[in-house]
């Protein structure tokens, strides 16, 4: 299917959503990101790429990556990498500590910050710069080397990371933190500060689409990982608005601060939508609308056409 129409169509419907929201501010460097942006691209199984708006502009991927350091850390653990971190919902804001003292230490899901913390200290221990690592993997999905850390957002995040040091020194005091914990958050904001276009995420992400295997053939995960990070995407990869993004666009999502969300229609295909400005939960409210509006279109929901 030629997907080029229908991407235009929905990039024009939703552009006005972009002067809805506030632009991330928190983290300095993201302030200043012009909210019109608005871009949005799909990778095929077949290997077609197709895209529309500002798919080519670079962005802060933010919390997706937290993505692609689950699959790494789950390369190197295996299913013993949830024996520290949980599967489920928090209902909480993504930088909450309110459960952690509750379930002590163990944060709920991979996609909360103290669930990333966590995956970056697998990381820490098994690579000297757990952040090229990180990099480094993305390189592999993508077949190039043009992605790369922004060296500006990552100083800034890093600056501006005290409630992640709050979380971090909480859950070793529960032992479920090994490494050091300034090394863990220099790690973990540069890895937060990789910058990647729509058309370099949805390229990236489409191994989840194709039961853990990125074209041409290379294995990432084996099936029933993929699959089961597929369905860690759908129950808690939007926050705290997981269950309505479940409801409204029926796909695994991962997104992130930056305005960026991934979506994964396995079997299919991956698409990425960005638009800087978010609603209260943290999600981009252009990029969730596009998204919602492609699965509507095409049917691809995985509970099958509305």
């Amino acid at each position: 299917m030629d997907y080029r129409e229908l991407l235009e169509s929905i990039v024009a419907d939703v552009r006005a959503l972009t002067a809805q929201g506030a632009v991330a501010d928190y983290i300095p460097a993201l302030a200043n990101v012009p909210r019109e942006r608005c871009g949005i691209a799909v990778a095929t199984v077949g290997g077609a790429v197709f895209s529309a708006g500002d798919a080519d502009v670079p962005f802060s991927i933010q919390s997706i990556s937290k993505l692609f350091a689950l699959a790494l850390a789950l390369q190197r653990e295996g299913d013993d990498l949830w024996r520290r971190v949980g599967r489920e919902p928090s209902g909480t804001p993504f930088n909450s500590l309110v459960l952690l003292e509750r379930e002590r230490g163990i944060p709920r899901n991979p996609f909360v910050n103290a669930g990333a913390l966590v995956i970056a200290d697998v990381l820490c221990r098994r690579y000297l710069q757990p952040e090229r690592a990180v990099l480094e993997f993305v390189h592999r999905l993508l077949g190039s080397t043009h992605v790369a850390i922004d060296a500006a957002v990552a100083r800034s995040e890093r600056l501006h990371s005290d409630r992640n040091a709050a979380i971090a020194h909480f859950m070793k005091s529960f032992g479920n933190l090994d490494g050091d914990v300034a090394q863990l958050l220099d790690a973990y904001c540069a890895q937060c500060a990789i910058a990647m276009s729509c058309r370099d995420l949805a390229r990236a992400a489409l191994f989840l689409a194709a039961d853990g295997v990125q074209s041409p053939g290379i294995a990432v995960l084996d099936a029933p990982a993929a699959r089961r990070v597929n369905a860690v995407m759908l129950t808690c990869g939007a926050y705290d608005a997981s269950g309505d993004y479940a409801w409204r666009i029926g796909l695994p999502t991962k997104t992130g601060v930056g305005g960026g969300i991934v979506a994964i229609a396995p079997g299919r295909l991956a698409i990425c939508a960005w638009s800087p400005a978010l609603d209260a939960a943290g999600n981009s409210i252009a990029a969730a609308a596009a998204v919602e509006r492609f699965a509507a279109a095409t049917g691809l929901s995985i509970f099958g056409a509305y």
